[in-house]
């Protein structure tokens, strides 16, 4: 089972790797490996990771297991790439680079939860964020016997899961039979009987337009905050916050912190949101990076470029 992720790990190094002199320093950002499709929308995927880990300090690794045919609304296909192939990448990069967490998002066939479930498993003192996304564009077939895998290949390996109170209810408790709906904690306690230690249950319902998002195990709750809920239908949220989550404990914070930044920084990456298209509103990962009003409403130097480049020196 994987280390709880309070302190992450130094990750293996890498052997016979290459000199500092020919890489640069060591002391960059930490690099998180990602297991997940790429998204041509950009609403989810390797993209969504790759932008996310960007925004707290942090090097994705994408390792692509599939590819989307999607747009801005809804899912229309997935294909799956080869296993070896999946694996391929990895490995190729675990031999050269020192991973902090492994993030797995949907990799798209049992077949490729294998060969991320056996990768990790040779990498046991790196944690693992896990995260489910709603499966509901699949077929019911193809999505009993994905999660089917899930749990058996990769919830062992996971140190935190991630996903939606409804999709996680349906999945860890399809014979829950109380009028209640279940808590953090009844699906922490669901998860750790696969081997998960802890769960970050989003999207509970709460009172006044209010939603809830918990982190706990099977013993506690660890950390919960409330946000007001979004009118608007996004699309690529509870990826954002996983990939965030993974960066954040790859920088050495501990779970209850790292869980409460990454919760902030999706509530602002939502408040941002844009629609670039005819379907749902996406996360604006670098909300950081725009411009304040004011500095919009100033006059700008057309002889100014984006970067302020040195003068060049005359040679001697």
């Amino acid at each position: 089972m994987a280390q709880p992720p309070h302190t992450p790990p130094e990750p293996p190094a890498a052997e016979d790797g290459p000199d500092d002199e020919d890489t640069g320093t060591s002391d960059g950002p930490v690099c998180v490996m990602c297991f997940n499709a790429n998204d041509p929308s950009g609403a989810a995927g390797l993209g969504a990771d790759t932008t996310a880990l960007a925004s707290v300090g942090v090097h994705a690794l994408g390792v692509v297991t599939g590819a989307y045919a999607r747009d801005s609304a809804e899912i229309f296909e997935h294909f799956a790439f080869d296993s070896e192939a999946v694996a391929e990448q990895a490995r190729a990069v675990l031999e050269d680079m020192n991973v902090e967490i492994f993030k797995v998002g949907f990799v798209g066939s049992s077949e490729n939860e294998a060969a991320a479930a056996e990768i990790t498993t040779d990498y046991p003192e790196v944690p693992v964020v896990a995260y489910m996304p709603n499966l509901s564009w699949w077929t019911e077939e193809a999505i009993e016997n994905y999660l089917d895998a899930f749990k058996e290949l990769m919830l062992p390996q996971t140190t935190v899961l991630v996903g939606n109170h409804s999709t996680l209810w349906r999945w860890l408790l399809p014979d829950w039979a109380s009028e209640r709906p279940p808590t953090a904690r009844d699906i922490a306690k669901a998860a750790s009987e696969a081997g998960v230690p802890y769960t970050l249950v989003t999207g509970i319902p709460g009172a006044e337009q209010h939603i809830e998002n918990t982190v706990a195990s099977a013993q506690t709750v660890l950390a919960s905050q409330h946000f007001e809920r979004f009118e608007a239908v996004f699309s690529g949220a509870g990826e954002t916050l996983a990939a965030a989550l993974a960066g954040l404990l790859a920088t050495g914070e501990d779970l209850p912190t790292a869980t409460h930044e990454a919760l902030l920084y999706l509530d602002r990456a939502l408040s941002a949101g844009f629609r670039p298209g005819m379907g749902h509103v996406l996360p604006d990962r670098l909300f950081w990076a725009q411009s304040d009003e004011d500095e919009d409403d100033e006059e700008t130097d057309p002889s100014q470029t984006l970067l302020d480049l040195p003068t060049p020196h005359p040679k001697h």
